[in-house]
């Protein structure tokens, strides 16, 4: 393997920056995909590094940083602060961002609800923008799709045959699990254009910044799983494991902004379809991942009781045919 020292001289080489001036190199954590590292060079530049992993993953994180390179563009256009890509390929050199990622433990109330209404801003003007057709820009699972109905459930069929060739621990049979989501499909329909989604929103991907006293997001990051669909999608890690209904200060921020959610039934079983597919994915990717026994029981405890409350409420909310 090549050096990481020689390596990150390399890139920094490509992007025209001096390779010399590399002063420090430090891994950061957090993800469970790509090789990610900080480097800081003399006069005080600081930029991130994301290696795409030789290891074997999910049918839809094929040429990940693709969808990286992607979002950041979108989210330029969108005026949303985001790294700024300077080098691409399997190996992609961003700009690093203030602040540090979301902890709720270190806000105070107030803090997080001004926060939280920031964020609710951000994410709608990330969902104005449109791309030129739906799914993976990646090409992971093909070329992207006229319509979102073709998209999604290429998607969710991408994640059912992993989990049929890697055989997880599933609440469910896996077929079970596919009749109950494609009796919702007809819901996606009603999606008619390509919008920005991020879809990995969690509070570790959300930067907080502090330098200037008031805490300010600094910056959305690891956009890695960013796809042209429906914008409720976001909605899902926005709240992980969790109902975002219930925070007023986000949906506040995102409707000023102009975003749409209005949580009718079609609305919540679109939202329901959206759970079912991350939720299918963290528990199937523990297994190409080969994560420790802790996180293994974690996952079982913590997300399949979600799974399986998503495909009830498709359940409910399906028509009856």
């Amino acid at each position: 393997m090549t050096d990481s020292w020689a390596r990150a001289r390399q890139i920094l080489a490509a992007a025209g920056l001096a390779p010399d001036a590399l002063t420090h190199l430090t891994p950061l954590t957090g993800g469970t995909y790509n090789t990610v590292e900080e480097l800081r060079l003399t006069g005080g530049g600081r930029y991130v590094l994301k290696v795409a992993p030789d290891a074997e993953g999910l049918r839809h994180e094929r040429r990940l940083l693709v969808n990286e390179a992607e979002f950041a563009a979108g989210a330029a256009r969108a005026g949303v602060p985001a790294p700024r890509v300077l080098v691409r390929g399997d190996r992609l050199l961003m700009t690093a961002l203030p602040g540090t990622p979301w902890d709720d433990d270190t806000l105070t109330d107030a803090e997080r609800r001004l926060l939280r209404v920031e964020l609710g801003r951000l994410v709608a003007r990330l969902h104005q923008v449109t791309g030129p057709g739906f799914g993976y820009p990646s090409g992971a699972l093909g070329p992207l799709a006229p319509d979102w109905r073709t998209a999604f459930t290429t998607m969710l069929d991408a994640v059912l045959a992993d989990a049929r060739d890697h055989r997880p621990w599933l609440p469910r049979p896996v077929d079970a699990i596919a009749a109950t989501l494609a009796a919702g499909y007809d819901a996606l329909d009603a999606v008619s254009v390509p919008r920005l989604v991020h879809f990995d929103l969690w509070p570790g991907n959300i930067l907080v910044d502090r330098s200037t006293g008031t805490p300010r997001v600094g910056g959305l990051v690891d956009g890695e799983r960013m796809f042209w669909g429906d914008p409720l999608a976001d909605f899902v890690s926005l709240a992980l494991l969790g109902d975002l209904r219930g925070d007023d200060a986000f949906l506040a921020g995102y409707r000023e902004a102009g975003g749409r959610a209005a949580f009718d039934a079609p609305e919540r079983l679109r939202l329901a379809l959206y759970r079912g597919y991350l939720y299918l994915i963290m528990l199937t990717e523990v297994v190409p991942r080969r994560v420790d026994a802790a996180h293994l029981d974690w996952v079982r405890r913590a997300v399949a009781p979600h799974l399986v409350a998503a495909l009830d409420e498709i359940d409910a909310l399906s028509p009856v045919s």
